[in-house]
């Protein structure tokens, strides 16, 4: 599916920074995920993205800006491992 989107033509003149490094936006790292979202920001067809994405129920990546995880916009990545049996307490 990834080398179906990336082929693609570009849309219009836009130069889009996905394509520059694809795999940033398929990392694994939170770091990495959160990089990804902020390089979307100034992309000039991020909103196109995001609904195309959602369209396609793409299976995970950051797409216009947004996590998808099976198909859904999700906040962050959980970083990998088991959660706490016991979650830290939120302060409030």
């Amino acid at each position: 599916m990834l080398a179906s989107v990336l082929d693609t033509p570009p849309m219009g003149d836009a130069e889009v920074p996905c394509r520059l490094e694809p795999d940033l936006f398929f990392a694994e790292a939170p770091a990495d995920v959160e990089t990804a979202k902020a390089v979307c920001g100034a992309c000039p067809v991020r909103e196109q993205c995001l609904a195309d994405a959602l369209d396609r129920r793409e299976p995970w990546g950051v797409w216009g800006g947004q996590l998808l995880v099976s198909g859904q916009v999700v906040a962050r990545k959980r970083p990998r491992g088991r959660p706490r049996k016991n979650p830290a307490p939120v302060a409030a």
